[in-house]
């Protein structure tokens, strides 16, 4: 079975960070999607941002110096 990197999740340190960047990406016309933070990376409460992995350089060049990220996990669809 080939595994690769479907999309990725760019987790935040609170909810206003994770809007903050969604309105961001909104504007800059980025495709992704707010969701909660998947169970196998942390069984907190919370939102994250998804989105496909061709848009991962785009994505982290729109919010660079905008908002402030904790971590951005791979994930396998």
């Amino acid at each position: 079975m080939n595994t690769h990197t479907s999309y990725y999740v760019m987790l935040f340190k609170s909810v206003s960070y994770a809007l903050k960047a969604e309105k961001i990406l909104k504007q800059e016309g980025l495709p992704h999607k707010l969701i909660p933070v998947p169970k196998q990376i942390s069984s907190d409460c919370g939102v994250c941002l998804r989105f496909e992995s061709e848009w991962l350089e785009k994505i982290q060049a729109a919010l660079t110096n905008k908002v402030e990220m904790e971590e951005i996990k791979a994930l396998e669809k």
